[in-house]
This record gives C-alpha cells, structure tokens and sequence, in this order.
C-alpha cells in the first residue's frame, strides 16, 4: 500500500480509529466487560492522537517562510509529545475503571460474540499500525511512528482484554478481567514514558544517531589531506530533516572558485549519503590562528 505523503496515511489512521471505537464500544455494550470498556477508551484516545498528528504533518509540510528560516519540521514533536501523554492518560484512565469493578465485581454476558467483535477490531489495528511502520521508516516520520507504536499498543491491550475475557469464561473468576486490564494499562505507561522521552529529546536539537555521525566523519576523513582540514562539525534532527554543519579550513592561497568547488562536493556527498539532510560549510584559511578558535565545544562560554 502506497500514499504519497505522511498525511495520507494519518487519513487512513483516522478511519482505523473511527471504525475501531464503533466495533470495541459494540463489544463492551454486549458484555459489559471493564476490560472492554477499557479497550474502547484506548480506541477514543487513538483517534484524538491521530487529529493531532494529521495536524503536525500538515504544518510540518509547510515551506520555509520569513519566520521559519528552517522550516516547520519540529511540529511533528508536538503531535508525538501530545500523543505520548494520551497514551499514559488512556492507561490511568483504564486502571481506574479497572480498581472500580475489582471493588465491584459483575459477571459477563455474550462473551463469544464480544471477543469476536474486539478480535475484528484488533485485527485491524494490528494491519494500520504494521502499514504505519513501514511508512514511518519511508518518510523517516516520528509522528507516523508514535501512531504506530499507539495503535501497536492498542493490539496489546485487545490481547490482553481477550485473554482476560476468555479466562473468566473458562475460570468464572471475574476478578481476572480488571486484574488483566490493570496489568495491560502498566505497561502502556512504559511504552507512552519512552515516547515522550523520544520526543522531549527531538526538542532539545538531539545530534544525528551514533551512526549516522559516523557517516558525516568518515566522508569529511576520505577528503582530508595536510592542505584540507574540518572542525566544528555539528549536526541535529528536527522531524523528518537532519542539519549538518562544519568549518572547511584549506590554504589561503586558494582561489574562491576551488574553495567554493570543495565545499560544493562535501555538500553533496553528505546529502547523498543521508537523505534529507541540509549541509551547510564555512571556508576559512587554514594558517591563519583565528581559523582554530572554534573547535565546536565552546557554548560554555556564551
């Protein structure tokens, strides 16, 4: 399956978590299962998230314009930032419901058609969710792939209310619905603490992972000669766009035309070997003292 932009896959997110809230809020009416309940809850989180995240792509998309010199990328943090915190809300939300119907024990009704409904529904998020990872790795989209765990965790959750809901047939302890809710919310808290500790890290202007660091070295080390020479190599990530810069210190006898003619092809090697990357390089005369002052670790001192 093939769309030709981030936001057209948010639409077909957005349809998944229509669907899926009418399918699980079907199922829990039939049972009346707090597990249930708590699974059509995580569904209406899914589909806020996704409005959220439709929204950061379409601003993100937008060019680069007088108050945005960079462009708009960092909004995608927002919509992953915002969804992050929906995904623990949803989870303290379904341990509530949960500690309620421990207090309050009832027993389940039409369960056989209940668990197919949520199957069908799970089976769905499960599809979206596997189609929004193999997007989120095209476009390099944090947003695609927080909505991709989302969702992934929303197919946890259905696992672990069937699971619940099929033992208490078997057992008839209903003490095992809310016990087996509450477990599945803990760890959807785990997940929404990484995501946002993903995301809190995007904002902070986190360099380019260890290895695609170590792809910008080694190209600038494959031209560096005792004529040639780079420091101040800085890079950062913001959304879907990564930032590369660094001083190119060569001879001052060189012309301006073989200075500029180095510099263009360090650009275009990093921007070919890393995709959606802006390279930016200062040219400066590599006897002269001042060329060395700024080794690229100085911000200490303002």
């Amino acid at each position: 399956m093939m769309f030709v932009s981030p936001r057209s896959y948010m639409l077909l997110s957005l349809a998944a978590a229509v669907a899926t809230i009418v399918l699980k809020t079907w199922a829990w009416q039939l049972t009346g299962s707090v597990g249930l309940l708590s699974d059509a809850m995580e569904s209406g989180v899914n589909l806020v998230a996704a409005l959220g995240a439709f929204w950061a792509l379409s601003l993100a998309a937008k060019p680069a314009d007088r108050s945005h010199h960079y462009g708009h990328f960092k909004a995608e943090y927002f919509s992953s930032g915002l969804e992050s915190v929906l995904i623990v809300v949803a989870a303290l939300a379904i341990i509530h419901t949960a500690i309620d119907r421990l207090q309050q024990p009832q027993p389940l009704e039409q369960v056989g058609l209940g668990l197919a409904i949520s199957l069908a529904a799970t089976l769905l998020n499960g599809l979206v969710a596997w189609v929004l990872f193999r997007a989120a790795r095209r476009f390099d989209s944090i947003t695609l792939r927080t909505d991709a765990h989302h969702l992934l965790t929303d197919v946890w959750t259905s696992g672990g209310v069937v699971l619940g809901i099929g033992l208490v047939k078997l057992t008839g302890l209903t003490i095992l619905d809310p016990l087996i809710a509450i477990g599945v919310a803990l760890n959807i808290v785990i997940i929404g603490w990484k995501l946002f500790h993903e995301t809190a890290s995007g904002l902070l202007d986190r360099s380019l992972p260890d290895q695609e660091q170590q792809l910008v070295e080694n190209v600038l080390a494959s031209y560096e000669t005792d004529d040639i020479r780079f420091h101040a190599l800085r890079t950062r990530v913001a959304g879907s766009r990564r930032f590369v810069s660094f001083h190119v210190l060569v001879p001052g006898h060189w012309s301006v035309r073989a200075g500029h003619d180095l510099c263009e092809r360090l650009e275009h090697h990093i921007a070919g070997a890393l995709t959606r990357t802006h390279v930016l390089t200062h040219l400066e005369p590599i006897e002269d003292p001042k060329s060395w002052d700024d080794q690229g670790f100085r911000w200490e001192q303002g």
